[in-house]
């Protein structure tokens, strides 16, 4: 069913590139008033057809910008419809040599802020007096080994069960859901995977011979934030395009 999100706010968090800049264009197309934050003056804004997002400053990591985030909002709306956490990621680092300040941020970003801003999103979105929307981004780093980046992984595995637990706590008024995003193609996987090559090496080996686009995310997010999905709440959306390959199918060809 078609979505219209005319008079509708939804605020995506790290929205101004990669997947969040993909949601964001979305929901622009949809007719709703979109909201993006960042810690950095983006070079653009996101935009569909003319229409502009709203862009605030602001670090999610820390509560009291995040708290004026929500208030940005309310300011430029009224109203708070849904709240997309897409904001995290994590370098590559070993585990043993990862510094107790790196675990810390990292998980910070990927874990705590988002409870934060949920958690502060939930006061706004209960004066709507409408059924609301939380999604997080989380990873498959969240429900498979993640060498390399184990705070990461940890940190999106426990925003898996922090999504079950609050969406019974918040029901029936918002709801909460996970999408657990596989690997994706942004602006940042060229230099990450080496390129075109790198990239193309990768996507042979892939179930659906490619990884995500944003867009595959965005519908996704749509599609859990709209009303065909009105009594979908708690669940984990797994947009990977049938996962990865296990890797003892590898081990058995060496």
């Amino acid at each position: 069913m078609e979505q219209n999100y005319n008079n509708k706010t939804v605020l995506v968090t790290g929205g101004t590139r990669g997947l969040g800049l993909g949601i964001a264009k979305h929901y622009l197309a949809a007719g709703a008033d979109v909201v993006v934050c960042g810690r950095h003056q983006p070079d653009s804004i996101p935009n569909h057809n003319g229409k502009y997002a709203s862009f605030f400053l602001a670090d999610v990591r820390d509560a009291a910008s995040s708290q004026r985030l929500i208030n940005f909002c309310l300011d430029q709306t009224g109203r708070l419809d849904v709240l997309i956490n897409n904001a995290g990621g994590s370098p590559e680092v070993a585990a043993e040599e990862a510094s107790a300040k790196f675990v810390n941020a990292i998980i910070s970003l990927n874990l705590i802020a988002p409870a934060v801003l949920s958690q502060q999103a939930y006061a706004a979105m209960k004066q709507s007096g409408d059924t609301c929307s939380i999604i997080n981004i989380a990873s498959v780093s969240a429900i498979r080994p993640s060498p390399g980046t184990a705070a990461y992984g940890a940190a999106k595995a426990g925003l898996v069960n922090y999504t079950r637990s609050v969406a019974q706590e918040w029901a029936p008024d918002i709801r909460v859901n996970v999408i657990i995003a596989g690997l994706a193609k942004t602006e940042a996987s060229f230099e990450h995977y080496g390129g075109e090559e790198g990239i193309a090496k990768i996507e042979s080996r892939m179930p659906m011979q490619r990884m995500a686009s944003p867009e595959d995310i965005a519908k996704a997010c749509f599609y859990l934030s709209g009303s065909d999905a009105d009594y979908i709440s708690g669940a984990t959306l797994e947009v990977h395009g049938g996962g990865e390959p296990p890797s003892f199918l590898s081990l058995q060809k060496d």
